[in-house]
């Protein structure tokens, strides 16, 4: 294939994505055309329709909120733990598992399989992979979730083969899935990709592993891999958010030999005999982060109980450059209503930056709402999002509301604060620039809507009823029975 060839399939894919997202806002979901190369090839796939239920959000702005939230579990922890429960025979418990469309997907994934999968509480689930059935998974289901992936790992270790439809997904940028097969195929597996992925190996084989990005997904799926393979695998350049150290507890609690937990480089002793636990997924942090930014933008004390404070450093890191100090007292967080709110310029008077990098630097899904954040601060910033190219194509509709931002490019943005934001009709393209939108409407002034609020909640269990509780004037169209 000549490299004009490729570039030309590559733009083409990227405008097909940018349709996608004006589908998605109209409540007709086309999953997007990504492109990704596969031993040397180019690769686009493609994705079904899927119908979205169409959900609105009615915000009343200008309310001052008060109160304690505590945040649910970490969405990107509870994904890759249920996707782990595959790897044994015997019954796991999950707690503090969010209740929220990406999840319930993955566990109709599970039980398509042919694993036994119930909620027994809210938030509790109960998972027993006695048996699989099958290791070729649903199209239709993949397509709703990108985390379909990760149960790539798990099934290619219980069951030697996995089909896998391409996975769905935020549209927010070129998402490579490369990282993912060559971690199989150092450990022992075959790969080929046509209109699916077929992984097959009949022994996994620990190896010494470096990971061409640090790719949360794939040192996830290269982790449940590694506990079946005969002998140790070194895991370097590995993603270590606290999403992937839950999941390697997780998998310790199951029986695994894991070091390095927490680092960038993680021993796996395997192969692992594995049984039953009873484990908690530990709090969303992204979550908190958008609590923090909430109580920013509506000048609003609030506590944020058992927030996970370790784990916050880079966070409010990033909102004390925007004059947002936030309390720490034991694992709760107090943000005070009485802020500064001016953007802390650099040395010598210089536009500062804020900008996400891997873990344990500032996230990547905290930068949505860190720039509605910014519209409410007195300064310039400049918000560099380095992972996704179209994370900041949402800006065009926080400028209709009337901030002042300009868009340099796909990852800069400079904000210029404070300003009043107005109502509008907006939508929601993806879970964090859904939730950043919702922020928007509630310091603004008057009434605003928020289209294709189902994305917010595909990562938000209940957001409107939780917020509601604290002050907020939120109605969910139509209302939940």
């Amino acid at each position: 294939m000549s490299i004009t060839s490729a570039k030309g399939k590559r733009a083409n894919a990227r405008l097909a994505a940018r349709r996608h997202v004006e589908e998605k806002q109209n409540g007709a979901v086309g999953q997007p055309l990504e492109d990704t190369f596969v031993h040397g090839a180019l690769f686009v796939y493609s994705f079904s329709n899927i119908r979205m239920s169409s959900v609105q959000y009615i915000v009343e702005g200008g309310h001052r909120l008060s109160g304690t939230i505590e945040p649910t579990g970490n969405k990107n922890a509870a994904l890759p733990i249920i996707a782990a429960a595959l790897l044994t025979q015997h019954e796991v418990t999950l707690e503090n598992v969010p209740r929220i469309r990406d999840t319930e997907v993955l566990v109709q994934l599970l039980q398509a399989v042919g694993a036994e999968a119930e909620w027994r509480e809210r938030n509790t689930l109960v998972i027993c992979a006695k048996e699989i059935r099958t290791a070729e998974l649903d199209r239709d289901l993949c397509a709703k979730i990108r985390a379909s992936i990760l149960l790539a790992g798990p099934l290619l270790a219980r069951c030697g083969h996995v089909v896998l439809p391409p996975p769905g997904g935020d549209v927010i940028g070129r998402r490579r899935v490369d990282t993912h097969f060559l971690a199989f195929e150092q450990l022992g597996a075959t790969v080929s990709a046509t209109d699916r992925f077929e992984f097959k190996a009949t022994a996994l084989t620990g190896a010494d592993l470096f990971l061409d990005e640090p790719s949360v997904t794939a040192t996830e799926n290269a982790l449940m891999a590694a506990t079946a393979a005969v002998g140790t695998t070194v895991l370097r350049n590995a993603a270590s958010e606290p999403h992937v150290q839950d999941l390697a507890k997780f998998l310790v609690a199951l029986g695994a030999r894991i070091e390095g937990i927490g680092t960038n480089t993680m021993t796996i002793h395997g192969p692992s005999t594995l049984g039953g636990a009873r484990y908690r997924i530990g709090p969303d942090h992204i979550e908190v982060g958008s609590f923090i930014g909430l109580a920013a933008v509506t000048r609003s004390t609030l506590r944020i109980a058992r927030a996970g404070v370790e784990h916050l450093r880079s966070i409010r890191m990033g909102f004390e450059r925007l004059g947002i100090v936030c309390q720490a007292e034991g694992d709760d967080i107090i943000i005070p209503a009485e802020q500064s709110r001016v953007i802390r310029s650099d040395l010598g008077g210089h536009i500062p930056k804020l900008e996400d990098q891997p873990w344990p630097a500032f996230p990547a899904d905290v930068m949505s709402i860190a720039i509605v954040t910014a519209t409410q601060c007195d300064g310039l910033v400049l918000m560099f999002e380095k992972m996704f190219e179209s994370r900041m194509f949402f800006v065009d509709k926080l400028i209709a509301m009337g901030a002042r931002i300009v868009l340099c490019d796909p990852h800069r943005a400079i904000v210029s604060g404070p300003c009043r934001l107005r109502a509008a009709s907006v939508e929601s393209p993806d879970i964090r620039a859904g939730m950043a939108m919702l922020l928007a409407a509630m310091c603004a002034d008057g009434t605003s809507t928020i289209n294709n609020a189902t994305q917010i909640e595909r990562g938000y269990e209940r957001i409107d009823e939780r917020l509601n509780a604290l002050g907020a004037k939120i109605t969910r169209i139509p209302a939940r029975t």
